[in-house]
């Protein structure tokens, strides 16, 4: 019998575990031929999250969840969830119900028939629509930009294939960027429409810091035009600084230029050479960040509890 995974990350999610694990069961239960597990993984909520998680593992040993030391992140710990999932494909999808679990069915069906990807594209959202625009903006700056695929209003709700999931297990990435990642090493993939919901209760983690975070990690991973930027950019505005700087000099032995110019034009140059060179210091150190964190090759997170996962054990054996 295949096994069907389903992994959702959570942070300060209390209202929301109970009710989400109920409606994906009963999603799954449709599926009758098919074994499952619903993985939770827990970011170090603050609430009574883990206390609900705790409760549903021990009414139902298919439920499993994995609590960490502290909060590692919105990108390592659902990737590093997936990697702990044993099914023969993987449903990664978020707790707060913007992603429906009315979906699962059309994934497996789409995976039956050969996909190895299946990803859940927002083609609507009933979100803010001024961040829908600046999304859209977003993915299409980067698409034009990088010379890797990228898949627009793609956030990582969607099926994977066990074979996808071994990619991941030995790609040993400690920032992963599950987005880009599929595009970049996806397999044959089937992107399906959906609409985003609202968030069904609880308040959103994502703010403009988060946000940028995610843009940034993009940015720096599947780009390079930031650094061809500051060579193309530095490169012309020396040419020009030489130019005007010999233009200087000869308006001042002619003693046009205490006449004409004076000091204005100086300073203004010298305002706006700064301000594109800290800018371009700025982009440069974001991609020196990420280096860094990539060379440091710290773990994806650290575990404090998994509860379950002895199942899993002693079926090995």
């Amino acid at each position: 019998m295949k096994k069907i995974s389903v992994m959702v990350p959570t942070y300060n999610e209390e209202e929301n575990v109970i009710p989400l694990s109920e409606a994906i069961i009963e999603q799954l239960k449709k599926l009758s031929k098919y074994d499952y597990e619903i993985i939770f993984i827990d970011n170090d909520s603050k609430d009574s999250t883990r206390e609900k998680l705790i409760e549903l593992c021990e009414k139902n040993k298919k439920i499993k969840a994995i609590f960490n030391a502290k909060n590692f992140g919105q990108f390592n710990s659902p990737f590093y969830g997936m990697q702990q999932t044993t099914g023969d494909c993987t449903i990664s999808m978020c707790a707060d119900f913007q992603d429906p679990p009315e979906m699962i069915p059309v994934f497996i069906e789409q995976w039956e028939q050969g996909y190895k990807i299946v990803s859940a594209i927002k083609t609507t959202s009933r979100e803010n629509p001024v961040m829908r625009f600046l999304r859209t903006c977003y993915y299409k700056t980067i698409k034009k930009m990088s010379n890797v695929e990228q898949i627009e209003h793609f956030t990582g709700f969607g099926l994977y294939d066990r074979s996808f999931i071994e990619v991941l297990r030995n790609l040993d990435d400690p920032t992963p960027f599950l987005r880009g990642i599929v595009a970049e090493l996806g397999f044959k993939r089937k992107d399906i429409p959906y609409e985003q919901q609202e968030r069904r209760a609880g308040k959103t983690h994502n703010n403009w810091y988060t946000l940028y975070d995610a843009a940034m990690l993009s940015f720096t991973s599947y780009t390079k035009i930031g650094m061809r930027l500051a060579t193309i950019i530095g490169f012309v505005i020396a040419f020009f600084s030489v130019l005007i700087g010999f233009v200087y000099l000869i308006l001042k032995l002619v003693n046009w230029y205490d006449f004409a110019m004076g000091n204005a034009p100086m300073l203004i140059g010298v305002f706006v050479l700064g301000g594109i060179q800290l800018f371009f210091i700025g982009l440069l150190g974001e991609y020196i960040m990420s280096i860094n964190t990539r060379v440091m090759r710290r773990p994806l997170v650290i575990e404090e509890r998994r509860i379950n996962f002895e199942e899993d054990k002693s079926e090995d054996k």
